[in-house]
């Protein structure tokens, strides 16, 4: 579900039909600093409905809605990149935001999930406590004058699977007739929950090459396009 509105982002060719001249980039920070965009305007959708989401699960817990509120998510994940591509409005700020809404669905979900006893508290632990790793290599990325690294296919796969899973848990803990899915959201749990922590440990490696290579004073292919300080 994740589609990025990050460099990948290029508008591809189609004959006859004109496309807006928007060249590929290999940097987060060589995209366009736009703001007043149609898919930027979805990703702030997006972050609008995690504290409803919340609400939903805690407050009234209708889950139904709450299921409601995922759905749109996803589905507004997927058409702010598929516009960003199209409409040639890819931008720094949507690729910040897009994997931001993301991280914030997947940890309002568990917090949640958790004082609902859907989910175990040590995975809810392990997820969190990945994010936490990933925090502090950003802190990292930043004193060396790195912007952040791109998002790993293995990180969105991880969370094309969780934002998939958690529904299916969710209605699963429900009943009503829907106890039969929860073998299939326990599958994709547990494969997202893999990934998501293996993404996270590459991301690591990546990030701790960065450093030793620039305290070796050999920075690495690709460095050059660091910002200045």
């Amino acid at each position: 579900m994740t589609s990025s509105q990050g460099p990948s982002a290029a508008v591809p060719a189609s004959p006859g039909r004109p496309v807006p001249e928007t060249p590929p980039v290999s940097d987060r920070n060589e995209l366009p600093d736009r703001v007043w965009t149609v898919p930027n305007a979805l990703s702030v959708l997006r972050l609008l409905g995690v504290p409803l989401f919340l609400w939903l699960l805690l407050g009234p817990e209708a889950d139904g809605w709450a299921v409601v509120v995922l759905m749109v998510s996803g589905v507004t994940d997927w058409a702010d990149g598929k516009l960003a591509r199209v409409l040639g409005q890819s931008s720094r700020l949507g690729a910040l935001l897009d994997p931001a809404a993301d991280r914030l669905y997947i940890v309002t979900t568990l917090v949640a999930f958790v004082i609902r006893d859907v989910v175990p508290l040590w995975l809810v632990a392990v997820l969190v406590g990945r994010e936490l790793v990933l925090g502090v290599m950003l802190l990292l990325l930043r004193r060396y004058g790195y912007p952040p690294l791109q998002v790993h296919y293995l990180g969105k796969a991880a969370t094309f699977l969780l934002l998939y899973a958690f529904p299916l848990l969710l209605l699963a803990d429900g009943g009503d007739g829907w106890g039969w899915v929860a073998p299939v959201a326990w599958a994709l749990t547990i494969w997202g929950s893999a990934l998501y922590v293996l993404a996270g440990l590459l991301y690591v490696v990546q990030v701790l090459g960065l450093v030793r290579a620039e305290r070796a004073g050999t920075p690495p292919a690709g460095a050059g396009t660091r910002p200045a300080p």
